[in-house]
C-alpha cells in the first residue's frame, strides 16, 4: 500500500509551497514549478492546475494518493478560481485553509464564502506565516487524526 499524503491545492502565489514546507517540516528556497511535487507528507499542486479547468482530471487522479485535500484561499487576493462544488469530487476529507490571514482582514468573509461555494465544510483554518498563527491547529487536524489511526492498528 502506498503512503497517503496531504494534497495542497490553490492558485499561484497563495502560500501553498510555504504551507507544504511547514507540513513537511522543511525549510528552503521557494521556487515556482510546473510539476506536482511529492514531499515527505504532501503533494504540492502547481497553481496552473487549478487555474485551468482542463487540468482538474490530473488533480483528481493524483488525489487517489491523498489522505486529505487542503483547498487554499489567499486572503490578500481573494480571487475566485475554483468551480462551484469543486471539493465534492474528492473521496478523502477536504479542509479549507485561508492563507495570509494577517493581510486584508476585510476579505475574510469573502474567503469563507468562496470555501462554502466550493463545497468545503467548516472549520476553516486561518494561517499566517510571519507569526505561525493557525498552523498548530491545522497540523493537529491532519496529523493528530493520523496518529490516532496508527495507534489503533
Amino acid at each position: 500500500m502506498r503512503k497517503k499524503r496531504i494534497m495542497v491545492i490553490g492558485p499561484g502565489r497563495s502560500g501553498k509551497t510555504t504551507l507544504v514546507q511547514a507540513l513537511n517540516e522543511e525549510q528552503g528556497k521557494i521556487r515556482r514549478t510546473a510539476d506536482m511535487i511529492y514531499g515527505k507528507n504532501t503533494i504540492d499542486v502547481p497553481g496552473s492546475y487549478i487555474e485551468n479547468a482542463w487540468m482538474y482530471k490530473h488533480i483528481i487522479a493524483a488525489a487517489q494518493d491523498a489522505s486529505h485535500v487542503l483547498i487554499v484561499v489567499d486572503q490578500s487576493r481573494c480571487i475566485p478560481v475554483y468551480s462551484p462544488g469543486f471539493a465534492k469530487v474528492f473521496r478523502c476529507p477536504v479542509l479549507g485553509v485561508i492563507t495570509k490571514s494577517d493581510l486584508a482582514p476585510e476579505n475574510e468573509e469573502e474567503c469563507i464564502s468562496q470555501l462554502k461555494q466550493i463545497g468545503v465544510s467548516e472549520p476553516y483554518y486561518k494561517i499566517s506565516f510571519p507569526d505561525g498563527a493557525g498552523l498548530a491547529e491545522l497540523k493537529e487536524a491532519l496529523f493528530g487524526e493520523r496518529k490516532e489511526k496508527e495507534s489503533q492498528e
